[in-house]
């Protein structure tokens, strides 16, 4: 007790706290998304996540050379389709000569190494913006989940190593490792947004892949019947435990700092990796304070990404990816 222990002597410098420290943030950590258009030469910034953008898929190949070299060694690809391509089944998706398909092979062409993870979801090919098919003012589970497995299977073809479903249909894990199995592709992994809530902080990435519900009849407003309330909490475990049941090799959290008690209470009772995804309104919210000179954006950034690490992550898909290799000088 007091006076013999004195917990400030661990404090007391910056080399005693470096080495008790209890958390330490990586280039290993990271996943990073990446967003991928038609064209060629292409690299426009996201207007709403400044400093982040779409890339073409020269630059994408530019891009993943650039992030190996810094370091980063894993990537998600998500991919901006055009409006002619889009309709209620997710035909596009299923392309073998589709963006997200040939996305995934220039990636692996240009950097064998790096990891490459996909995202599986109807949203950037549905002519309505949702996760699924669409019928009668429904989102159709069942028959969303056997579209996304084909997409899987599409996916997994070109080169990907792992899928991750982000569509929060019941059941689709399964589906989609039946699938995997069925083709040969029994070391192609599952990556599943577990706990994906229906949250407010996901406006930018709509943004940049133009994947907002419509507003027109018959068709749901937003994604609250699949994705979870951000009221529960219990809800999380459950959704979690059923999709490694299923066959998920990693589940995710999303968003990030707003669920951190989803987090740790996933990390009390699961023995799988946990990816937590740092998404696009938690990077706007930083960019947009710090250029208003409201907050420190190295300073903010750093103390997010150790709070995501220390409630669990063993994965942050984050677009500070780089922006945390430069503070390492």
């Amino acid at each position: 007790m007091y006076p013999l222990i004195r917990n400030r002597r661990l404090r007391a410098s910056e080399s005693i706290r470096r080495l008790v420290r209890e958390t330490l943030v990586t280039p290993d950590d990271f996943l990073v998304p990446l967003f991928v258009v038609e064209g060629k030469g292409v690299k426009e910034e996201i207007a709403s996540m400044p400093n982040y953008f779409r890339l073409s898929l020269d630059n994408l190949e530019k891009e993943v050379k650039e992030l190996w070299k810094m370091g980063l060694c894993s990537v998600l690809l998500f991919v901006k389709v055009d409006e002619k391509l889009k309709d209620n089944k997710g035909t596009e998706a299923i392309n073998p000569n589709g963006l997200m398909q040939r996305a995934i092979k220039t990636v692996k062409n240009a950097c064998p190494q790096m990891l490459v993870m996909t995202d599986v979801a109807l949203d950037p090919f549905s002519s309505y913006g949702h996760d699924g098919i669409v019928a009668e003012g429904q989102i159709l589970n069942d028959e969303t989940a056997e579209v996304l497995a084909e997409m899987s299977v599409s996916h997994a073809q070109a080169g990907a190593d792992f899928v991750a479903p982000s569509d929060m249909m019941d059941g689709r894990i399964l589906t989609i490792r039946e699938a995997l199995e069925d083709e040969g592709f029994q070391n192609t992994g599952i990556m599943s947004y577990s706990a994906k809530y229906a949250s407010a902080y996901y406006g930018p990435f709509r943004d940049a892949l133009d994947s907002a519900p419509v507003d027109i009849a018959n068709v749901p407003k937003d994604k609250k019947t699949y994705q979870m309330d951000f009221a529960n909490r219990l809800e999380a475990i459950r959704e979690t435990q059923m999709d490694i049941d299923e066959g998920a090799d990693i589940v995710m959290v999303k968003p990030g700092l707003p669920y951190l008690d989803i987090v740790r209470d996933i990390k009390n009772e699961v023995d799988v990796p946990i990816a937590v995804y740092q998404v696009s309104g938690e990077y706007a919210m930083i960019k947009a304070a710090a250029e208003k000179g409201w907050l420190d954006h190295d300073a903010v950034m750093l103390e997010q990404l150790t709070a995501i690490k220390r409630a669990g992550a063993s994965i942050i898909a984050s677009y500070f990816a780089k922006d945390f290799i430069r503070t390492l000088g």
